[in-house]
């Protein structure tokens, strides 16, 4: 089953800004506090937060490169892989 798209306010979204909300949902969801329907709602958007926010790193990880120097002395560049 595909994941449903990202929203488009949150894909409007810096990673920055998305994962501060998505932090300020997590805290109020482990406050408890809030009435089901209000917190499924707030879980749903703190899923797509994760999900934006995760394609975001992605696209970070694939533009980061790391130059290489072969025997032969020609330069080229490997994709550096952050875990």
């Amino acid at each position: 089953m595909a994941e449903p798209a990202i929203p488009p306010d949150v894909a409007a979204l810096s990673f920055e800004d998305a994962l501060a909300e998505l932090e300020r949902i997590v805290r109020q969801l482990e406050e408890g506090r809030a009435k089901l329907d209000d917190a499924i709602t707030s879980y749903e958007r703190g899923t797509s937060l994760r999900r934006h926010c995760e394609t975001k790193l992605r696209e970070a990880q694939a533009k980061v490169d790391r130059i290489t120097v072969a025997a032969d002395g020609s330069i080229g560049a490997e994709p550096v892989r952050i875990e």
